[in-house]
C-alpha cells in the first residue's frame, strides 16, 4: 500500500507528522509512504524507515517569481512527478489551501480534514473524504488522529515515537559539523536555540548573554547556530567576550541534528528546531511567550515548557498586544525593559537552574 504524505512546510509541522508515521508502520506492515515537502526540509522526511521518496516542492521560492519558473518548467515538471504515480491514498496533513491543491493534483483517492477542523477550511473542497479531528489537541496528536482515522488502526497516546533512524542522518556540509579539532571538545555542550520568526518569540539579547555566562561558569561551552544574517549578529552578541561560546558555521539540517544529539541538551525558544530536539529525544528548555505549548509545544519525554505569567499570555500574535505599565528587569538592571514584556518571567539564573533539573532527570517543580 503506498501513500502520500502532504505536509510542506514549517519544520515543526513536518516534525510532528512523524509520530503518524511510525503509528501507521507499525499498524499496517504493507504501507510505504512518499511524502511531498518544502526543498528547504527534504531532509528530514528520509530520515524515517518507511518513508521511500521525498518530492521536493519549492513554493516558497515559485512566489518569488512564478512567471519565470512556470515557463522554465519547474511547476510542470514538478506535476509529473508528482502523477507519475498512482497512491492507494494521498494523505493531506497540512490543512492549509496550497497543500489541497497538491493533493488533487495526485492520483489517488484524497484525504484531509474536515472544514470545520481544517487550518483553512476551504482546504476541504480538495478533498474525497474528510475526517473531524478536534481543536484543543495538541498538533500531534491530531495528525496521529487523522492517519488512524484514515487507515482504520488504533494507537497508544502515551507512546509518541518519531521514528527517526538517526543512522540516516548525514552531512554532507561544511566540515565544522563535526567536533574534531574543537580546542574545547572535551566540554559538555549545549546547543541555544535563539532564531525564530515572530518578532514576538524572541528571549531578550541580554537574557541570552547572562544565560551563557551561568552555562559556561558551569563547565559547558554554548554552541549558537543561526539561520539568517539578522540571527547570524544576534549569535555574535550573545557569544561575545565569552571564550566558551561558539558560533556555528551555517548548518544544514542534518548538520544541526547531530550537534544536538552530541550535546547534553537544548535551551530554545518557540522555533522549529526545538521540535527537532524534541524528535530526536534531547532534553530541551523551551521558553514560551505569545504562543501556547499545549496545542504546538515541543512533544514527548524531557521536554520543559516554561510559559508566561503575564495576563495577556498567550495572545498568539506576531506583534506585541500588550499595553500595560512597562515591564522593567528587576533582577539585574532596573534600567533596562523587557521587550516583550511576556518573557519577563524567564529570567536566566531560573532558567538555567530548571535546565540542569532537567538534564539531570530531575521534574520541574
Amino acid at each position: 500500500m503506498r501513500i502520500l504524505i502532504v505536509k510542506v512546510s514549517s519544520l515543526g509541522d513536518i516534525i510532528h507528522t512523524l509520530p503518524a508515521v511510525t503509528d501507521a508502520a507499525k499498524a499496517r506492515k504493507d504501507v510505504v509512504f512518499d511524502w511531498v515537502v518544502e526543498e528547504n526540509f527534504v531532509e528530514v522526511p528520509g530520515w524515517h524507515p518507511a518513508v521511500d521518496k521525498v518530492i521536493p516542492i519549492s513554493i516558497r521560492r515559485w512566489r518569488r517569481n512564478f512567471l519565470k519558473t512556470w515557463f522554465n518548467r519547474e511547476v510542470r515538471s514538478f506535476r509529473q512527478r508528482l502523477r507519475s504515480e498512482h497512491y492507494d491514498l494521498v494523505i493531506d496533513a497540512q490543512g492549509l489551501i496550497k497543500s489541497g491543491i497538491i493533493s488533487r493534483m495526485s492520483k489517488g483517492l484524497t484525504i484531509g480534514l474536515s472544514n470545520q477542523t481544517a487550518r483553512e477550511p476551504l482546504s476541504s473542497l480538495f478533498y474525497n473524504q474528510s475526517y473531524s479531528v478536534p481543536w484543543n489537541g495538541h498538533a500531534v496528536d491530531r495528525v496521529r488522529q487523522l492517519f488512524s482515522r484514515a487507515l482504520n488502526y488504533r494507537y497508544s497516546k502515551q507512546l509518541v515515537d518519531y521514528g527517526i533512524d538517526v543512522s540516516c542522518i548525514k552531512d554532507m556540509g561544511h566540515p565544522s559539523t563535526t567536533d574534531m579539532g574543537h580546542p574545547l571538545k572535551e566540554l559538555p555542550s549545549v546547543l541555544f536555540l535563539h532564531g525564530t520568526t515572530w518578532a514576538t518569540k524572541h528571549w531578550p539579547d541580554a537574557y541570552w548573554r547572562r544565560l551563557g555566562e551561568i552555562a559556561t561558569a558551569a563547565g559547558y561551552r554554548i554552541l549558537l547556530p543561526w539561520g539568517d544574517e539578522r540571527d547570524k549578529r544576534r549569535a555574535e552578541l550573545i557569544a561575545g567576550g565569552n571564550a566558551r561560546a561558539t558560533v556555528l558555521e551555517r548548518q544544514t539540517l542534518s548538520g544541526l541534528a547531530q550537534h544536538m544529539l552530541r550535546a547534553e541538551g537544548v535551551i530554545a525558544v518557540d522555533t522549529g528546531l526545538g521540535h527537532l530536539a524534541a524528535a530526536l529525544g534531547k532534553p530541551a528548555l523551551t521558553l514560551y511567550g505569545p504562543t501556547n505549548p499545549d496545542l504546538t509545544g515541543t512533544f514527548g519525554p524531557r521536554q520543559l515548557h516554561l510559559t508566561s505569567n503575564i495576563e495577556c499570555a498567550p495572545c498568539m500574535k506576531k506583534h506585541c498586544v500588550y499595553h500595560g505599565p512597562p515591564v522593567f528587569d528587576t533582577a539585574h538592571d532596573e534600567s533596562t525593559q523587557v521587550r516583550p514584556p511576556c518573557f519577563a518571567a524567564h529570567k536566566p539564573d531560573e532558567v538555567w537552574r530548571q535546565f540542569e533539573r532537567l538534564i539531570d532527570g530531575h521534574a520541574a517543580p
